[in-house]
């Protein structure tokens, strides 16, 4: 037994060398040399994990293969590597790997995020691209995104005038959720005017649920021995979450269908603006049943609504908190508003074109903390070569988009909150050392909807209010844990309507 323990170190030493070299014969991309048995180089890996791999990667490379238990991983961290994976090897990088995550919530690999490259995901992007996200259903659906903010407002003012400390996670999350559901379902779940009381209280309780469920991390992705061992509860949690988030939306298609009026919602434009997305869908479903499935319904509505909440509401969360930790950029975006706007009306979607200091607010946040940090994963299917290194066939794909838009060879001063960087900088993208929403075929179809509300409701809410921090301490910046990087501290702030808004806040 004392024989064993002592040659341990000796076969542990022996693994690890003998594996380094095979890799470099290999031209495979580096790697820390510390790869364990099994764990492979898990045991690195610290918390906040964009923050973890960046520092990796700072000491190993921009281009890394690291292994994640039994999973190879791609780790790229410049913008050259990235433009080598989304563009060069787009259609190579175009798959998603199988995490459970996929299985359960992604209705079997099969949602517009998890499924993999080929004609059922074209078509979807399709839909979404020309059904759902187009600028002219987003056009007709304006009414609701103009009828939440003023609610919004119409909140926040109320709380004014009671001295009330604003809680601005909740703000902001309800009013995301209110548009999204409206524009799915023509319902709101959140604040005044909740018709059906019991079904908002099971769809607040799902979305509870369904945000715990996303920033826990599931080690049997990585190590298939604890998926066999049944050791934790993460799956059976993932499969009881998805059977009520698939009763809800069901249940919902049900109740457009029962209805006696026509799921088309009337002839003309009229009727066409009444549509909401699950009656463009069901009208779909009558012209072609065989493909628009209830579970195609279900599946795009769901992942609309995942994808539309958290990362907006989180985005203009952490662009008000920066404001308020320097307080300049918060004037001088309401000295804009004022001059562009005036204060004779409030704000409409269609201002924010015109308020280029507004959009380099957004933009700088975006920057700073980008709401998909690691982007979503995506999955080589074929062998190709990133960075002279060859990249074997099913490695999965991590691009730190944190690490690049926060990278000081690439920005000056990257943790200095400076909006006037990306004055004159037109697009939504800049090159490849900017991109929020990332890029290639699998690029995020929402962007249009997310910088339209992003926007809207923070330049509204500056437009109208003054907003102060609580104490003279700074707002606290920490990153919680989660893939879309909320805040750790939840942002309270005191506001007071501006001088000249009153009048108008009191109308709404």
């Amino acid at each position: 037994m004392d024989t064993i323990f002592l040659c341990l170190p000796l076969f542990l030493a022996l693994y690890i060398f003998t594996n380094h070299f095979l890799r470099k014969i290999r031209n495979l991309p580096p790697s820390p040399i510390l790869n364990l048995p099994v764990l492979g180089h898990l045991h690195l890996i610290k918390k906040p994990l964009h923050r973890g791999l960046a520092k990796i990667s700072d000491r190993y490379g921009p281009v890394l293969l690291l292994d994640f238990g039994s999973r190879p991983v791609l780790l790229v961290s410049s913008p050259s590597a990235a433009e080598e994976c989304l563009h060069k090897h787009d259609i190579i990088f175009a798959n998603r790997p199988h995490l459970m995550a996929g299985k359960y919530i992604g209705y079997n690999y099969t949602s517009l995020v998890w499924s993999s490259y080929g004609d059922h995901w074209r078509n979807l992007r399709k839909i979404s691209s020309l059904q759902i996200l187009s600028s002219h259903r987003l056009q007709m659906l304006q009414g609701i995104r103009v009828d939440e903010v003023k609610l919004m407002l119409k909140g926040l003012f109320s709380a004014s005038k009671d001295g009330k400390k604003v809680d601005i996670k909740t703000v902001f999350f309800e009013l995301m959720l209110n548009v999204m559901m409206r524009m799915i379902a023509g319902k709101r779940y959140y604040g005044e005017n909740v018709e059906e009381v019991e079904e908002a209280k099971r769809f607040r309780e799902i979305v509870t649920e369904t945000m715990r469920m996303g920033g826990a991390s599931n080690m049997g992705d990585f190590l298939p021995v604890l998926r066999w061992l049944k050791v934790g509860k993460v799956e059976k949690n993932l499969k009881a979450l998805q059977k009520k988030r698939d009763r809800f939306m069901q249940e919902l298609i049900k109740g457009f269908r029962s209805e006696n009026t026509e799921i088309g919602g009337g002839a003309g434009e009229t009727g066409e603006k009444k549509k909401t997305l699950i009656q463009v869908l069901l009208t779909l479903q009558q012209k072609e049943p065989e493909y628009y499935k209830d579970e195609i319904i279900k599946s795009l509505m769901l992942v609309l609504l995942a994808a539309g909440t958290d990362t907006s509401m989180g985005t203009m969360e952490w662009a008000l908190s920066l404001m308020l930790n320097n307080p300049s950029t918060l004037k001088k975006a309401q000295a804009e508003i004022d001059t562009i706007i005036g204060k004779e009306r409030l704000l409409d979607e269609s201002d924010v074109a015109n308020l280029p200091y507004l959009r380099c607010i957004i933009s700088e946040t975006l920057r700073m903390y980008p709401p998909g940090p690691l982007l979503v994963p995506h999955e080589s299917s074929e062998e190709c070569v990133v960075g002279g290194y060859r990249v074997p066939r099913g490695t999965m794909l991590l691009v730190n988009l944190w690490a690049i838009q926060n990278d000081s060879k690439i920005w000056e001063e990257p943790r200095k909150f400076k909006p006037e960087r990306f004055e004159g900088v037109e697009g939504t993208r800049d090159g490849y050392k900017w991109m929020p929403f990332g890029s290639g075929r699998r690029g995020c179809p929402g962007e249009g909807l997310a910088m339209r509300m992003v926007g809207f409701g923070l330049g509204s809410v500056i437009q109208c209010f003054d907003w102060e921090r609580i104490g003279e301490e700074l707002v606290d910046m920490t990153e919680g844990p989660g893939l879309t990087m909320p805040k750790a501290q939840s942002l309270r702030a005191n506001c007071r309507p501006r001088p000249g808004m009153l009048n108008r806040l009191s109308q709404i």
